[in-house]
């Protein structure tokens, strides 16, 4: 398995640098227009010359504290809603709908409305991002709960355990895969709440950045900051990945 996984990193890496080396040679044809597509050469230095003057700091200090808060907060607050909904069935029948509405609609409209409740500081990008990560996290356990084997279940209360030996010894390693199998996209859901309430309204972060560089037409300013943001983003989905691996390696034995 970890053969194959690195076998599949190589050729992903591989991809993507013959995609630059074609987008840098198409731009210095001149096939590629400079304003709208510059060159990776461009955005190289761009994004070089965003940490040489030191200023990116407090903008990624506001993007991961909001991320990484949003992250943490999401995770706990569905983990918790999903277990209660779970286990109580009148909770689940006030709780689902109101969840598969969250889920039905695109939750960074909400954006906006944060700002107005919690103004335009980190507290509004935390709950954006709270809220899309504890959308996902409490589908999540609601489901592995749910998909737990009812027969396996009889069994353990025909031993006499009772609803602590089931959350225990059932509930929570079933729940625990599927949690740590959505952990990735909860991660890239918790960016999208910080990133996406930082372009409505803020004074910093990686948002601002990206707002600013779109309202003067820099092109090359932006896709680098894309890319600062999906560089981000993957390696905390390689530490995902690898967290994942480490707790469920009986799946990859």
């Amino acid at each position: 398995m970890k053969r194959w996984l690195d076998r599949v990193a190589v050729r992903r890496s591989l991809a993507l640098l013959a995609l630059v080396i074609v987008w840098e040679a198409l731009s210095r044809l001149g096939i590629l227009n400079p304003f709208y597509v510059p060159a990776p050469s461009a955005v190289a230095k761009v994004l070089g010359a965003l940490f040489a003057d030191g200023q990116i700091w407090q903008h990624l200090d506001a993007t991961f504290t909001a991320a990484l808060a949003g992250l943490t907060a999401g995770l706990a607050l569905g983990i918790a809603l999903g277990f209660a909904a779970a286990l109580t069935p009148l909770l689940a029948e006030l709780l689902e709908p109101v969840m598969i509405l969250l889920n039905a609609i695109p939750r960074v409209i909400l954006a906006p409305l944060f700002v107005i409740w919690l103004g335009i500081e980190l507290a509004s990008k935390i709950a954006l991002a709270l809220v899309l990560v504890a959308v996902l996290v409490f589908f999540a356990v609601y489901s592995g709960i749910k998909e737990v084997d009812q027969r396996l279940v009889e069994r353990v209360r025909t031993l006499g355990g009772g609803r602590r030996v089931l959350i225990r010894e059932v509930y929570v390693p079933s729940v625990s895969a599927w949690v740590l199998g959505n952990l990735k996209v909860a991660v890239g859901f918790a960016f999208t709440g910080a990133v996406v309430g930082e372009f409505v309204a803020s004074s910093r972060g990686l948002g601002y950045l990206l707002q600013f560089a779109q309202s003067t037409y820099n092109a090359s300013l932006t896709i680098a900051l894309i890319v600062l943001i999906m560089g981000f983003v993957l390696i905390l989905f390689a530490a995902a990945e690898r967290l994942e691996r480490r707790l469920l390696r009986w799946r990859y034995a």
